[in-house]
């Protein structure tokens, strides 16, 4: 497997941009790189400052793409798949979440990090019926600001960039995700207090 993963880095890397693209779509939808995207925009950053914008945007536009076709199979029959994988509470739990805060949910699991299952958060916001413009804002805000955050670390600290993010990808993601949580439930608190004082 390691060395399949070697290969398509390599692969990817070639490519330059429109791999970073096909390879966050792939991973977004029905294959699996761990991790890939990530350690991808390191190196062809450092090689090509100019290009950190243009590398972090088909990035995110290649994992939204992923995740759209993921979404649209929730949505044309999905629910049977997710009842089949997990057990019939959470399948409850997690589509009553969506239906109540889709955009904060998908959000922060978008941010998340390898070996954080973020496909059945997909496929779920299209059983629950999650818009598909609340959607597609949710994830591209989720990855854009993984994929630009490793690309601002690639031009302040080059290859080095790599290494950190290895040992600390999971500690950034989930420090970033806790954030936009307390954040986003913040404000689901706030407007529903100023709803309940009108």
């Amino acid at each position: 497997m390691q060395r399949l993963l070697s290969w398509v880095q390599g692969f990817a890397f070639t490519l330059g941009g429109p791999g970073l693209f096909l390879i966050a779509m792939l991973d977004s939808s029905f294959l699996s790189f761990p991790a890939v995207v990530d350690l991808l925009i390191v190196p062809l950053v450092t090689l090509h400052k100019e290009r950190m914008i243009l590398y972090a945007l088909l990035a995110t536009l290649g994992s939204m793409t992923g995740c759209f076709m993921l979404y649209l199979l929730g949505r044309k029959g999905g629910e049977a798949l997710l009842r089949r994988r997990f057990h019939e509470r959470h399948v409850d739990r997690a589509l009553g979440v969506f239906q109540h805060h889709g955009l904060l949910a998908i959000l922060v699991s978008s941010l998340l990090p390898p070996p954080f299952p973020f496909k059945p958060f997909v496929l779920g916001a299209g059983v629950a019926g999650v818009r598909p413009f609340e959607f597609l804002l949710a994830v591209g805000l989720g990855r854009g600001i993984r994929y630009f955050g490793e690309g601002l670390l690639a031009l302040w600290y080059g290859e080095r960039a790599a290494v950190f993010i290895k040992g600390h990808v999971r500690a950034v993601s989930f420090g970033a995700a806790a954030v936009l949580l307390v954040f986003g439930l913040g404000w689901i608190w706030y407007t529903k207090r100023t709803a309940g004082t009108n």
